[in-house]
């Protein structure tokens, strides 16, 4: 006779239920007065100091600290002892990992096959959030096989109901595509990060049993659309960007998820200002303050006044821009909240410097956006190589209109030591910095500047 499945009876869901997780109150404290993004950032230098990778950013840190993770993985484990020396996992809130795992998870041996094991219940139950198997299947096999292993898409059919670790899959593939366009750029992810996408959709349409889920899934394929359309709108895939960044937007309708909406219009007005329709951009970053609003999140509503000052610039209104300059520089200064949401990691005062960089640009005040570009390149956080690599090859093009040319060009040549950032943007930006430079190849550091970036003089 069939064994009754647990969703079959109510005295099973009773004995299976797990219990609501207890905040990690000691974890919390070890992040101090620094927001959640901030100590994300902290997290991820202290990774780097003993050459190990994570992608934390402020939602990871907010579900250590509502006890949603009970226990860090291996690789969290060594960051976090690397970071407090004198404290055991105990002493900073963790569950011993034997109570998390299990023994009959640690007897199955998931990690052997490479392959996500199907959503459990019980007291075993473990926590898919940044699980080293995933880990794994993204560094080594790319977001193609995040797609196939982790998102459980390996078999030709998807799963008839999504789970939470389905759930935390496709939160796991934005996290890991972002950490990976931070470091190296859009042009070798692109195509491969369309699977994963795919796989995310089949996930919302093979639907969920639990609201809660169903709203995760609604979230992180959204997200998810964003990052793929990022990668395409930096690698000057406009017309894909444009497409992915609108189904975001559809996603964000339909779930009445407010953070989406909001994200998703930045976005749209970061890509109409470089496609050449600031009008566009302007509306899209107004409509996406009105949907901020709710968020309570000055840092959220100081990037979009900037993405609105892009679009005024690009109209050549300088008023216009001035203004909601001043507004995101008041905005910013409010500092960050708990309210911010985890994608905005990448802003901090490198990112606006930059930003305010490109909008003097637009406005033809060469001089003002090289100082600013220049300010933006030195504050960036090394883990954000491509911003860094952008900035500075904004500056070199900067300089070379101002007539800077042997500083230009060492501008340009950082960019170029920066070999494993590969951005299409980024490489049209030190090409017109090189065409500036080229009637100058008599100065020396141009003329080195011109041969390593292979410009026939």
């Amino acid at each position: 006779m069939a064994t009754p499945s647990a969703s079959s009876s109510p005295s099973s869901r009773a004995v299976i239920a797990r219990p609501a997780p207890r905040p990690n109150t000691a974890f919390r404290q070890l992040r101090g007065p620094l927001s959640p993004g901030e100590f994300a950032a902290a997290v991820r230098r202290a990774a780097r100091d003993i050459g190990e990778q994570v992608s934390c950013d402020a939602r990871y840190i907010g579900r250590v600290e509502s006890g949603e993770i009970r226990c860090p993985n291996y690789a969290y484990e060594r960051v976090f002892r690397h970071m407090f020396p004198d404290r055991s996992l105990a002493d900073m809130g963790f569950a011993p990992r034997e109570k998390v795992r299990g023994r009959a998870a640690r007897a199955r041996g998931p990690a052997a096959s490479g392959a996500v094991p199907p959503p459990r219940t019980g007291p075993e139950t473990t926590t898919h959030e940044e699980s080293d198997v995933l880990r794994r299947a993204f560094m080594t096999g790319g977001p193609a096989a995040l797609a196939a292993g982790s998102l459980g898409l390996g078999s030709p059919r998807p799963p008839r109901r999504a789970g939470e670790s389905e759930a935390a899959a496709v939160e796991e593939a934005v996290r890991r595509i972002r950490v990976l366009d931070d470091r190296h750029g859009a042009d070798g992810l692109y195509r491969r990060a369309a699977q994963p996408l795919r796989a995310a959709y089949e996930l919302l349409d093979a639907g969920s049993q639990r609201q809660s889920t169903a709203d995760r899934l609604h979230a992180g394929a959204g997200e998810l659309a964003i990052s793929v359309g990022w990668l395409a709108h930096d690698s000057g895939r406009f017309a894909d960007a444009r497409s992915h960044y609108g189904e975001a937007l559809a996603t964000a309708r339909v779930a009445g998820d407010a953070a989406l909406e909001a994200h998703a219009f930045c976005n749209t007005a970061f890509l109409a200002r470089d496609a050449g329709r600031p009008r566009e951009a302007v509306r899209a970053a107004q409509a996406a303050a009105r949907a901020a609003r709710p968020l309570k999140s000055p840092r959220l509503m100081s990037l979009l006044a900037l993405r609105e000052a892009g679009g005024w610039a690009g109209l050549g209104d300088r008023r216009g821009c001035e203004e909601a300059l001043l507004r995101a520089h008041s905005l910013f200064a409010r500092g960050s909240s708990d309210q911010d949401p985890e994608w905005m990691s990448f802003y901090g005062e490198a990112e606006l410097e930059g930003l305010e960089a490109q909008c003097w640009s637009a406005l033809g005040q060469w001089r003002r956006a090289a100082d600013h570009a220049r300010r933006a390149a030195a504050l960036q956080d090394p883990h954000f190589a491509r911003n860094t690599a952008l900035f500075t090859a904004e500056l070199a093009g900067n300089l070379a209109r101002v007539g800077e040319y042997e500083e230009a060009a060492a501008a340009g040549l950082r960019v170029l030591d920066l070999d494993q950032v590969q951005s299409s943007r980024i490489h049209a930006i030190l090409d017109t910095a090189a065409g500036l430079l080229r009637p100058h190849r008599g100065s020396p550091p141009v003329g080195v500047f011109l041969e390593r970036h292979a410009v026939p003089v």
